[in-house]
């Protein structure tokens, strides 16, 4: 089970509180104990924040609540870890601090810097690493609209991104969506986080080595060990299953594994490759059914088929029904 910590939820009851909810209440409902929230030695599982979050939201009627969330947010919440980043030398070096250590605020949760295509360019994605847990939008934007602030705080409040991609459809007028982030919005992505420019992580921050260097000491000793190989490739066939590349051959490759050796490590942690993409395309699926209104034929590309009736069979498989009836089920629900 994924934790993270309780800072997580600071400001959520003052939130709910002054859009009429009762914060109490919806923390006992997710299983939350209302006395932790905000402690920073206080881990909580990462599934009732996701319901606490996404459970206020709809009692009080807020399509906006993550964002709201967020702005009353910051680099804080991340304890140690935005402590390690603001001491950084420039704002790459910041971003590497979390994408080292943000298992100690969250295991569940990965945030890594990419490249793109354009030199000039470079991708902040981010990730729910748990299966089990659902990419929920009012979570999702709480999220993002935290890592914006993170970026303000290292590179100015007038901060703006290039744009920025949701993998749900807009919750509300898109207008309000550009007026938050600053940036173009892109929705029903593959993935989730911002474009900005390359000579951004460049920008210097004013670095304390002393206390950057005890910081990181820290991290290091408390830092849960290093992702399993089935965590790795679950995330390496995230970002590549839309371009219908996903093979053993190249995933070995980006892992610096021979094929074989790869195959050997995913069967000590009780999987195979073949598993791995087929589980990563399901929860995928039903994300994309659930959330968003994309077409089929759009869903069967962002899965890697080449055919829609493979996309039929596998939903069958998964469901027990056809990708439509499914999606009509969920809307049900």
């Amino acid at each position: 089970m994924s934790v993270v910590r309780a800072t997580s939820l600071s400001n959520f009851p003052r939130l709910v509180s002054d859009l009429g909810g009762d914060p109490v209440a919806l923390l006992k409902q997710a299983g939350i104990d209302p006395g932790v929230v905000g402690d920073n030695d206080i881990f909580i599982p990462l599934s009732r924040v996701v319901a606490a979050i996404e459970t206020a939201a709809k009692s009080t009627d807020t399509l906006d609540f993550g964002r709201r969330l967020a702005l009353v947010q910051g680099i804080e919440i991340l304890g140690p870890v935005g402590v390690a980043a603001r001491t950084s030398g420039t704002v790459a070096e910041a971003l590497r601090i979390f994408e080292r250590f943000l298992a100690a605020y969250s295991p569940g949760l990965l945030l890594q810097v990419c490249t793109t295509d354009d030199p000039e360019r470079a991708f902040i994605d981010y990730q729910v690493l748990d299966t089990h847990i659902d990419v929920r939008p009012q979570t999702a934007e709480l999220s993002l609209g935290v890592i914006l602030r993170v970026l303000r705080f290292l590179l100015g409040d007038d901060y703006r991104p290039l744009s920025v991609e949701l993998p749900y459809e807009a919750l509300t007028d898109v207008d309000e969506y550009w007026a938050y982030f600053g940036c173009r919005p892109l929705f029903s992505s593959a993935r989730m986080g911002f474009t900005i420019r390359s000579a951004d992580l460049q920008r210097p921050l004013q670095r304390d080595q002393l206390a950057h260097d005890i910081i990181v000491q820290y991290l290091t000793t408390i830092t849960a060990a290093e992702p399993s190989t089935t965590t790795s490739v679950r995330a390496l066939v995230r970002q590549l299953l839309p371009s219908g590349t996903v093979t053993l051959e190249l995933i070995a490759e980006q892992l610096s594994l021979h094929p074989k050796a790869l195959q050997r490590r995913l069967a000590a942690e009780a999987t195979s490759f073949a598993a791995v993409i087929d589980g990563v395309r399901r929860e995928r699926a039903e994300r994309y059914l659930r959330d968003t209104g994309i077409t089929l034929a759009h869903l069967a590309r962002e899965l890697g088929y080449a055919e829609h009736s493979v996309l039929t069979r596998s939903c069958h498989r998964w469901f027990g029904l056809g990708p439509a009836a499914y999606r009509k089920q969920l809307q049900l629900r």
